[in-house]
């Protein structure tokens, strides 16, 4: 491999930390073996070079969300320099943010207790529960 080709190119599993997508480089490398991580609609290994240009797709916290590759990071730097490597594609951002609409109402429906029940509530649900028996 030739300088000009090291240059235009970095593993897979330094790519994900410098852009700052996993904390570590090798929860990065556990998370490209465990199939969350496609290069290009393929399943890749952790050293696999990225390249200016690619399309990744990333299981991140059970939603899926796919990425251009826009830039090289030579270090693992701040925040605002790690999300100028790459950009989410429209469709995928209007998937999530559909995603996280249905979750949030789901938790808005979903009933909930006051707390803990009180002496009157617990005497009324173990009546309850041996009426059931």
């Amino acid at each position: 491999m030739t300088t000009e080709d090291k240059a235009g190119s970095h593993r897979l599993d330094k790519w994900l930390w410098h852009a700052r997508f996993y904390k570590t480089r090798s929860l990065a490398t556990a998370a490209i073996n465990g199939g969350k991580v496609h290069l290009n609609a393929e399943r890749i290994k952790p050293a696999h070079q990225v390249r200016v240009g690619d399309r990744l797709s990333l299981s991140l916290q059970g939603m899926v969300a796919e990425f251009e590759v826009l830039g090289l990071p030579r270090r693992r730097g701040p925040a605002a320099e790690a999300q100028a490597a790459y950009l989410e594609t429209p469709a995928s951002v209007e998937r999530r943010a559909r995603l996280l609409e249905q979750l949030r109402l789901a938790q808005v429906s979903r009933p909930r207790s006051e707390g803990r029940p009180d002496k009157r509530d617990r005497r009324l649900l173990m009546r309850l529960q041996r009426d059931q028996t």
